[in-house]
Protein backbone atom coordinates (compact mmCIF):
# COMPACT_ATOMS: atom_id res chain seq x y z
CA UNK A 1 0.00 0.00 0.00
CA UNK A 2 1.90 3.45 -0.69
CA UNK A 3 0.60 5.88 2.16
CA UNK A 4 1.63 8.88 0.70
CA UNK A 5 -1.05 8.23 -2.03
CA UNK A 6 -3.64 7.38 0.28
CA UNK A 7 -2.30 10.60 2.08
CA UNK A 8 -2.82 13.03 -1.79
CA UNK A 9 -5.92 11.60 -2.79
CA UNK A 10 -7.46 12.26 -0.05
CA UNK A 11 -5.96 15.96 0.45
CA UNK A 12 -7.65 16.74 -2.71
CA UNK A 13 -10.95 15.19 -1.15
CA UNK A 14 -10.49 17.75 1.76
CA UNK A 15 -9.67 20.62 -0.61
CA UNK A 16 -12.53 19.83 -2.62
CA UNK A 17 -15.27 19.31 0.37
CA UNK A 18 -13.79 23.02 2.11
CA UNK A 19 -14.04 24.77 -1.48
CA UNK A 20 -17.56 23.42 -1.79
CA UNK A 21 -18.16 24.70 1.72
CA UNK A 22 -17.72 27.76 1.23
CA UNK A 23 -19.32 28.55 -1.77
CA UNK A 24 -22.45 26.85 0.39
CA UNK A 25 -21.75 29.72 3.35
CA UNK A 26 -21.85 32.29 0.62
CA UNK A 27 -24.98 30.97 -0.52
CA UNK A 28 -26.44 31.02 3.21
CA UNK A 29 -25.52 34.29 3.71
CA UNK A 30 -27.19 35.61 1.00
CA UNK A 31 -30.66 34.05 1.08
CA UNK A 32 -32.30 36.92 2.02
CA UNK A 33 -30.31 39.52 -0.19
CA UNK A 34 -32.32 41.25 -2.40
CA UNK A 35 -32.20 44.34 -5.48
CA UNK A 36 -31.83 47.65 -4.36
CA UNK A 37 -34.12 48.44 -7.06
CA UNK A 38 -36.91 46.87 -9.73
CA UNK A 39 -35.48 45.05 -12.72
CA UNK A 40 -31.78 43.96 -11.49
CA UNK A 41 -32.15 40.36 -10.12
CA UNK A 42 -30.95 39.04 -6.48
CA UNK A 43 -28.24 36.61 -5.74
CA UNK A 44 -28.65 33.72 -7.99
CA UNK A 45 -27.55 30.01 -5.52
CA UNK A 46 -24.18 28.86 -6.71
CA UNK A 47 -23.35 25.03 -7.13
CA UNK A 48 -19.79 23.63 -7.16
CA UNK A 49 -18.50 20.75 -9.18
CA UNK A 50 -15.75 18.86 -9.37
CA UNK A 51 -13.40 17.72 -11.58
CA UNK A 52 -10.86 14.37 -11.75
CA UNK A 53 -7.27 14.33 -13.22
CA UNK A 54 -4.57 12.27 -13.10
CA UNK A 55 -2.06 13.63 -10.90
CA UNK A 56 1.38 12.49 -12.32
CA UNK A 57 3.20 13.16 -9.24
CA UNK A 58 1.14 10.68 -7.10
CA UNK A 59 0.05 8.24 -10.06
CA UNK A 60 -3.28 8.52 -8.68
CA UNK A 61 -6.63 10.19 -9.88
CA UNK A 62 -7.59 12.77 -7.44
CA UNK A 63 -10.74 15.17 -7.09
CA UNK A 64 -10.34 19.13 -7.49
CA UNK A 65 -13.21 21.91 -7.71
CA UNK A 66 -14.40 22.35 -10.57
CA UNK A 67 -16.47 25.38 -11.73
CA UNK A 68 -18.45 27.11 -10.22
CA UNK A 69 -22.15 27.04 -11.66
CA UNK A 70 -24.86 29.40 -11.25
CA UNK A 71 -28.25 27.45 -10.67
CA UNK A 72 -30.81 27.71 -13.18
CA UNK A 73 -33.92 27.43 -10.70
CA UNK A 74 -36.47 30.25 -10.74
CA UNK A 75 -36.36 33.21 -8.20
CA UNK A 76 -38.84 33.25 -4.82
CA UNK A 77 -41.16 35.88 -5.18
CA UNK A 78 -43.01 37.99 -2.48
CA UNK A 79 -45.55 40.83 -2.61
CA UNK A 80 -44.30 43.82 -0.90
CA UNK A 81 -45.61 46.88 -2.48
CA UNK A 82 -43.44 49.40 -0.49
CA UNK A 83 -40.10 47.72 -1.21
CA UNK A 84 -37.67 49.60 -3.71
CA UNK A 85 -37.25 46.95 -5.94
CA UNK A 86 -41.14 45.73 -6.10
CA UNK A 87 -41.89 45.47 -9.84
CA UNK A 88 -45.17 47.10 -11.14
CA UNK A 89 -47.61 44.51 -9.52
CA UNK A 90 -45.86 45.06 -6.17
CA UNK A 91 -43.94 41.56 -6.50
CA UNK A 92 -40.00 41.37 -5.31
CA UNK A 93 -37.31 39.18 -6.23
CA UNK A 94 -35.80 36.63 -3.62
CA UNK A 95 -32.61 34.75 -4.12
CA UNK A 96 -33.24 30.87 -5.46
CA UNK A 97 -31.66 30.07 -2.08
CA UNK A 98 -33.40 27.13 -0.21
CA UNK A 99 -31.65 27.97 3.40
CA UNK A 100 -32.56 23.94 4.21
CA UNK A 101 -31.16 22.40 1.19
CA UNK A 102 -27.84 24.40 1.69
CA UNK A 103 -27.83 23.20 5.32
CA UNK A 104 -28.45 19.26 3.83
CA UNK A 105 -25.92 20.38 1.09
CA UNK A 106 -23.54 21.79 3.85
CA UNK A 107 -23.98 18.55 6.00
CA UNK A 108 -23.09 16.27 3.29
CA UNK A 109 -20.17 18.60 2.58
CA UNK A 110 -18.73 18.36 5.98
CA UNK A 111 -18.88 14.54 6.32
CA UNK A 112 -17.11 14.10 3.18
CA UNK A 113 -14.59 16.34 4.87
CA UNK A 114 -14.57 14.19 7.53
CA UNK A 115 -14.21 10.71 5.78
CA UNK A 116 -11.00 12.19 4.03
CA UNK A 117 -9.76 13.56 7.34
CA UNK A 118 -10.19 10.28 9.12
CA UNK A 119 -8.29 8.32 5.76
CA UNK A 120 -5.56 10.87 6.75
CA UNK A 121 -5.49 9.98 10.23
CA UNK A 122 -5.97 6.07 9.79
CA UNK A 123 -2.79 6.13 7.35
CA UNK A 124 -0.66 7.94 9.19
CA UNK A 125 -1.69 5.71 12.01
CA UNK A 126 -0.58 2.59 9.82
CA UNK A 127 2.70 4.31 8.82
CA UNK A 128 3.75 5.01 12.32
CA UNK A 129 2.71 1.57 13.64
CA UNK A 130 4.93 0.30 10.48
CA UNK A 131 7.99 2.49 11.47
CA UNK A 132 7.37 1.16 14.88
CA UNK A 133 7.45 -2.29 13.81
CA UNK A 134 11.11 -1.44 11.38
CA UNK A 135 12.65 -0.44 14.98
CA UNK A 136 11.79 -3.47 17.09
Amino acid sequence: MDFMKSIGVAASGLKAQAGRMRVIAENIANADSVADRPGVAPYRRKIVTFDRHMDRELDAQVVTPGRVVRDTQPFRSRFEPGHPAADAKGEVQLPNVNTTIEMMDMREAQRSYEASLNVITATRRMLQRTIDLLRA
